[in-house]
């Protein structure tokens, strides 16, 4: 049995050490619930971008991570419906593990049954394990409770991606990553 070293809270700021525990449990429980697409190294076009940015191509319902040229880690996601897709550039502007979620203002027309804010891990909150928001508007990349909807044109307009995809794609990039979203 291998040991575990504990490091104390007083060396990790308590609020961090609670983000590092819920992101393991996070991890574990979304391996069992909610699998990984099966990301992958690809070549892609990457063209005008450097390693590090975000590439999302809504045709073909990927996720791109350049990690050189013409080279990607890429994940399956779910993307914006045809009268709700974007495209342009963005940056990532917050991260969250387990967010709360307030619906946005389209949302809440379409559905104003739903309350103005929506507790971590309610079965009705659709940000999943983690969610990256995106700067621009009132998008984000982040999980899901429905693993069924990747691979579609379901959302509003955010990029959704498997519970353990996010997770993976969180601990990889950082505030201010860029994001490229094309058809």
């Amino acid at each position: 049995m291998r040991e575990v070293a504990f490091v104390p809270s007083a060396i990790i700021p308590r609020r961090r050490l609670l983000q590092l525990v819920v992101a393991v449990a996070a991890l574990s429980l979304g391996s069992l619930t909610n699998t990984a697409s099966g990301a992958e190294r690809v070549r892609v076009d990457t063209a005008g971008l450097e390693a590090g940015a975000i590439m999302v191509r809504t045709s073909e319902r990927r996720l791109y991570l350049v990690v050189g040229p013409g080279k990607a880690i890429g994940y399956d996601v779910g993307v914006g419906r045809a009268d709700r897709q974007w495209t342009g550039t963005a940056a990532i502007t917050g991260k969250y593990i387990r967010p709360n979620w307030a619906p946005p203002l389209a949302v809440l027309k379409d559905r104003p049954d739903l309350p103005a804010m929506i507790p971590s891990g309610a079965p009705n909150n659709p940000m999943g394990e983690a969610a990256m928001t995106l700067s621009g508007g009132e998008y984000a990349i982040h999980g899901t409770n429905r693993p069924g909807s990747i691979g579609g044109f379901v959302s509003y307009g955010c990029i959704r991606m498997h519970n353990a995809d996010i997770l993976d794609l969180y601990a990889r990039v950082a505030v201010g990553t860029p994001v490229t979203v094309m058809r």
